[in-house]
């Protein structure tokens, strides 16, 4: 691994990579940008998994590492739903996803977990030392919520709690302290986002029930 990929600074006594704190600071302007729907949401997620991917090789974190590179083509997927979403309709629209939806989306989180958990407790060369299950856990629910999010679906923002508060013990225990703390500012900053999407939907029916009326 090359020595950029290693570059870094000494914070209480810990190694913080640059690539961590980059990375994890275009997830945190992820989730702003989301909150705003705005497309640039994707491209700049995009850039966060690139330099996360790279952190989590450098720490011999290869789970994480591996769940970047489904981010890859999850947020490839996103940008291309948001663009049509947002031509379509003047803006993008959101909405709660329906109960089949819900159940679908439960369905994937339980039976990508259960997957997952098999491949890192048996895969060695994965090296997932401490708990397949919770690592396996932060895997799929990532992708479910990325998922649920590029369908502008209000309920991602729920998926990202669940998934944050198994996230900050895990990424701690792997040694990533940047993106510990990350996940912390996440989960209020999630909270923020579910509000503002919550409140975007009423505004957004209100509306089409004015327009109904008016017709």
């Amino acid at each position: 691994m090359s020595s950029w990929t290693q570059a870094g600074v000494t914070v209480l006594g810990e190694k913080v990579l640059w690539t961590d704190l980059l990375g994890n600071v275009f997830s945190l302007a992820t989730v702003w940008l989301a909150i705003r729907r705005t497309i640039w949401t994707w491209p700049v997620q995009l850039a966060g998994a690139v330099l996360l991917f790279t952190a989590s090789v450098s720490a011999h974190a290869p789970g994480n590492a591996l769940k970047q590179v489904l981010f890859v083509a999850l947020v490839s997927y996103g940008w291309v739903k948001w663009l049509r979403g947002i031509r379509e309709s003047d803006g993008l629209p959101v909405r709660p996803a329906t109960g089949r939806e819900r159940v679908v989306l439960l369905v994937a989180l339980a039976g990508g977990t259960a997957a997952m958990a098999l491949l890192f407790a048996n895969i060695s060369w994965l090296q997932i030392t401490w708990s397949p299950t919770a690592n396996a856990y932060i895997f799929a629910g990532s992708a479910v919520a990325t998922f649920a999010q590029s369908r502008a679906l209000v309920d991602f923002w729920v998926i990202w709690v669940l998934v944050d508060l198994v996230g900050v013990p895990l990424a701690i225990k792997s040694g990533l302290y940047v993106s510990g703390a990350a996940y912390v500012i996440f989960f209020v900053m999630v909270l923020a986002g579910f509000r503002n999407w919550i409140n975007q939907y009423r505004r957004q029916r209100r509306s089409a029930e004015l327009e109904a009326v008016a017709a």
